[in-house]
């Protein structure tokens, strides 16, 4: 299996960097100020969408990076640089919302009790990628 950690570990460019700053983009809609990039976080996060998808559970290592919040996007097709995006707007337009069962990825993309967010994801064989989203 191939993880595919492209913009890991702090790199400035990247799959990582481009989740971190759409995420961004979208709270600076609401006026909200920009999440961190927690880069050391993005490995175990990386190691989260190992796992989740070599179970087929998403959110299934949720907690294993001390995270508070966590959204995911599984098996989609990769590679990161160009399915995190999509992903991102999709959760984006669950909201705005306060039912969590309807519009979580919203809430957690939107709020204020976190203050940065570790991006990873892993490619497996057939080109397909979890990712997750971790925030704290």
């Amino acid at each position: 299996m191939t993880s595919a950690r492209r913009g890991g570990n702090g790199d400035p460019t990247g799959a990582a960097q481009l989740c971190v700053d759409t995420i961004n983009q979208h709270r600076a809609t609401l006026g909200l100020p920009p999440l961190a990039r927690w880069t050391e976080a993005e490995s175990c996060s990386d190691e989260e969408s190992e796992s989740d998808g070599n179970t087929g559970q998403a959110h299934g290592a949720f907690g294993a990076c001390d995270e508070r919040a966590q959204n995911e996007c599984p098996g989609w097709n990769g590679p990161p640089e160009s399915m995190i995006v999509p992903c991102l707007q999709a959760m984006w337009d669950e909201g705005p919302g306060e039912d969590f069962n309807k519009h979580g990825h919203y809430i957690n993309m939107s709020s204020t009790a976190y203050t940065k967010v570790a991006c990873g994801f892993h490619t497996f064989p057939d080109g397909s990628v979890w990712a997750v989203q971790n925030f704290r």
